[in-house]
This record gives structure tokens, C-alpha cells and sequence, in this order.
């Protein structure tokens, strides 16, 4: 018997501007279970976000417009009760610690510098939701 995939059931939203960003963290999500739509904006994800109903969102910090921490401040703003609560985690290219504080301030839960491992992505993922669910 196969061991049960890591993110199995999970409904996940991308949101980077970078095609190739999208297309592997879209591959290494699904690989391990997970439901994703990937999309290129936060004006598209905050569209979506009502009808996906995601369980998790990850998200790039520098995108041009809207960059992640306004889109994550947005998002804290709408129904509380439901998107208050959101497991967020922001991917950057900013590692630092300054860019960190500022990531969990906007209202992340997580913060990862990219480039990641696919192994330590999908580990972040599963243990932010076991986090929310207990």
C-alpha cells in the first residue's frame, strides 16, 4: 500500500508573476497531492478567491502592481471570520530577516526564499495546515 500523499485534498493558491515560478511550484504541489490554480496577479487572485475557496495561498512578494504584502492585507480585510485565518505563506526572493518581519507583519504566516526544495515546500505546506487544524 502506497503512503498517503502529504497534501492530499488540499485546495492551494499560487500567485506569482514568474511563469516558470508557477510552473514548479504548481508541479511540486500536485506531485504531492494537492489541488492548485496558479495564477499571475493579485487582482486575478483576489477574483478567484471567493469561488476557489483555497485552504492555503503562497505568494510572491515583488510583483509588479499589487505586490504580495497588499494583496495579503486585502485578503485580512474581507470576511475576517473566513479569510482572517487563511495559512499564508510568502515564496521571495528576499530572505532576509528584515524582509521576513515585514512578510509576517503584512499578515503571512510563513516566509521562504526562494529558490526552495521541493521536499521543504511541500513540508512548510503540511505543516502550516496540521498547525491550523489543531
Amino acid at each position: 500500500m502506497e503512503p498517503a500523499l502529504p497534501l492530499a485534498g488540499l485546495n492551494i493558491l499560487v500567485v506569482d508573476d514568474d511563469e516558470d515560478s508557477r510552473f514548479y511550484i504548481t508541479t511540486v504541489l500536485e506531485a504531492d497531492g494537492a489541488t492548485v490554480m496558479a495564477v499571475a496577479s493579485a487582482e486575478v487572485a483576489l477574483k478567484v478567491l471567493p469561488e476557489l475557496q483555497p485552504e492555503v495561498l503562497i505568494c510572491d512578494i515583488a510583483m509588479p502592481g499589487e505586490d504580495g504584502y497588499t494583496l495579503i492585507r486585502k485578503i485580512r480585510a474581507l470576511k475576517s471570520d473566513i479569510w482572517g485565518k487563511l495559512p499564508a505563506i510568502a515564496l521571495t526572493a528576499y530572505g532576509d530577516s528584515e524582509y521576513r518581519s515585514r512578510a509576517l507583519e503584512a499578515g503571512f504566516q510563513s516566509h521562504v526564499a526562494k529558490p526552495v526544495d521541493p521536499g521543504e515546500l511541500v513540508a512548510i505546506v503540511a505543516n502550516l495546515v496540521a498547525s491550523y487544524k489543531s
